[in-house]
């Protein structure tokens, strides 16, 4: 959450510099919430590599409340006399009746970070129902198939790597990089290996130290919709990335995520930037909607009569990218890129991965320079613990429920604006999804969620290792609300670690043992004392090494639900 600070705290910053979001194809309400008539233009850092156009921001403080009005008369109707009351704090319901050409097939996926894919291994994935096996091939060339042999369906990210091909263990059939069969062990010999032995292929693209991929095997792939994001091309820019899979739909993850307002209550003194005495009522203002998305302006309602004050910005895209991004320049006038990325990827009915980057421009604070990155990951997860049992039950609500948001939800106009904007686009593209639940529409999974699970199922998830490496072992029983499976058996840095630290426990514990043992054997004083000592010093490591493998695979409670 520290990383969130550039983006959440209520600390007064240096001078922001505005910047514009790019433009597509859109109706356009061109304002920004400021009094400032000096502010410079500039690009927010994402874009779209065929699209460098960008809208100029009309810096008309004045006009901006009658914006506001016109945005919330957009998102609101009138129910009855009887709620004249409510209307000055509830967005309430509205019809979408704009319908947008859509086909979620023809679009790019967030996969996986490139540096976590394991060199050795297989991996299993999937995006919404379609399940997919990545890996690199013999040349180190990223691979990616339907995970299915045509055999006899076995997953291939059960199977193994050998000499770089990708094998069935099932019945031992071997595949090259380009999806054909070159080994039957059971064909008589001399015989042919059938033409139709051959894999279902996905193309993917490395950019930027993420794997996407073009779901489509109609259409031919457009690489120019592959999001670009200019401060992770900057000289000198660091970021902390993290892979997490989370269990509830990838709309309801995208939701918590375009929620500022939860912040101060769920996240609690999780650091120092949120307490929950600082929630209090926020303002939005939409800049841009279009088919792919929308973007705009928000900050606390109490923050908008400060001198110099700059709002947050967000921006949505579709199919699933979250934006955050400001530029700062501090006392010394160098200027610094700050972004919160956040790449949503739907992975099934009830579930989704979710790629996090944090990342700026300037230079940490002493402190941070010490700390590991593998403690930043544990304290990201604790994070999305803080909020998992709210989403999991909502999904289940409303899956159950089976009716449009606008039916269940209260949206406030001073929370909720961008939970109503995300729901009112799901209305507009939601035909061409597999799935979906809008503000005003739904249309449910045609299969119960069971088919989708990875594996293949929830006894097969059970029975089958699971797809991701170090994710086996009869120290962990299969828990997709866990920790380890959520987070370190994607991540290399982590693995690693906990990899490390139980040696070093193990190390320690017969450290402490042969010292205890000597130290009752010898008869001088001095040694006794020496070899009681050195057992106190095992004893402790012994309690670091515990403390960061539970890091590693213990969920966070809250402290009103612990014993």
């Amino acid at each position: 959450m520290a990383l969130l600070h550039p983006f959440f705290s209520d600390k007064s910053v240096p001078k922001i510099l505005n910047f514009s979001p790019t433009c597509t194809t859109s109706k356009l309400i061109n304002r920004v919430p400021t009094k400032q008539k000096d502010l410079v233009s500039h690009q927010l850092p994402f874009k779209h590599n065929h699209n460098n156009s960008y809208f100029p921001v009309r810096k008309h403080w004045k006009k901006w409340h009658a914006v506001a009005e016109e945005i919330v008369g957009g998102l609101s109707s009138s129910a009855s006399s009887d709620d004249d009351q409510d209307e000055g704090v509830i967005l309430s319901p509205s019809s979408q009746d704009e319908v947008a050409e859509y086909d979620w097939t023809e679009e790019w996926y967030p996969l996986y970070l490139t540096k976590n894919l394991p060199d050795d291994a297989p991996l299993g994935l999937t995006v919404f129902d379609k399940q997919v096996v990545l890996y690199r091939d013999g040349n180190g060339e990223i691979r990616c198939f339907q995970d299915r042999c045509p055999h006899r369906l076995a997953k291939l990210s059960e199977g193994q790597l050998i000499d770089g091909k990708l094998e069935c263990l099932y019945h031992g059939w071997q595949f090259e990089g380009n999806g054909k069969c070159v080994t039957i062990p059971q064909l008589p010999t001399g015989a042919n290996i059938p033409q139709s032995a051959c894999l279902k292929p996905y193309e993917v693209r490395d950019s930027q130290g993420v794997i996407w991929i073009w779901m489509s095997n109609k259409t031919p792939s457009n690489a120019k919709k592959i999001p670009w994001f200019e401060n992770f091309a900057r000289p000198g820019f660091r970021d902390i990335s993290t892979i997490h899979e989370l269990p509830y739909d990838h709309s309801i993850l995208l939701e918590n995520l375009m929620d500022p307002a939860h912040v101060p209550i769920s996240h609690d003194r999780t650091d120092f930037t949120a307490k929950r005495e600082d929630a209090t009522a926020l303002f939005f203002e939409v800049t841009e909607r279009t088919d792919r998305g929308f973007a705009g302006w928000w900050g606390r309602e109490k923050d908008r009569s400060t001198a110099n004050y700059i709002p947050n910005f967000l921006r949505f895209e579709a199919p699933c990218v979250l934006h955050n991004s400001r530029e700062i320049i501090d006392k010394n006038g160098e200027k610094n890129y700050f972004s919160g990325l956040f790449l949503c990827r739907p992975s099934g009915q009830g579930k989704s991965m979710l790629i996090v980057r944090f990342g700026n421009s300037g230079k940490p604070p002493g402190l941070l320079k010490i700390i590991p990155q593998w403690y930043f990951h544990q304290n990201a997860s604790k994070v999305f613990e803080q909020d998992m049992g709210f989403l999991s039950s909502q999904n289940e609500i409303l899956m159950k429920d089976n009716v449009p948001t606008r039916e269940l939800y209260i949206n406030l106009k001073s929370s909720d604006t961008w939970v109503a904007e995300y729901r009112k686009w799901m209305d507009k593209v939601g035909k061409g999804m597999p799935y979906h639940i809008g503000h005003s529409t739904i249309s449910l999974p045609k299969y119960p969620a069971v088919v989708e699970h990875a594996p293949a199922g929830f006894v097969a998830s059970l029975s089958a290792s699971q797809p991701a490496k170090g994710g086996i072992g009869d120290m962990y029983a299969p828990n997709l609300a866990n920790r380890y499976f959520r987070h370190v058996i994607h991540c290399k840095d982590c693995r690693s670690v906990l990899k490390a630290f139980r040696a070093w426990k193990n190390a320690l514990s017969i450290v402490a043992l042969v010292s205890t043992a000597l130290a009752i054997l010898v008869s001088g004083r001095q040694w006794k004392a020496f070899l009681l000592f050195s057992t106190t010093i095992c004893l402790a490591g012994i309690h670091i090494c515990t403390t960061a493998i539970a890091m590693n695979t213990t969920n966070f409670i809250r402290t009103h639900r612990r014993l």
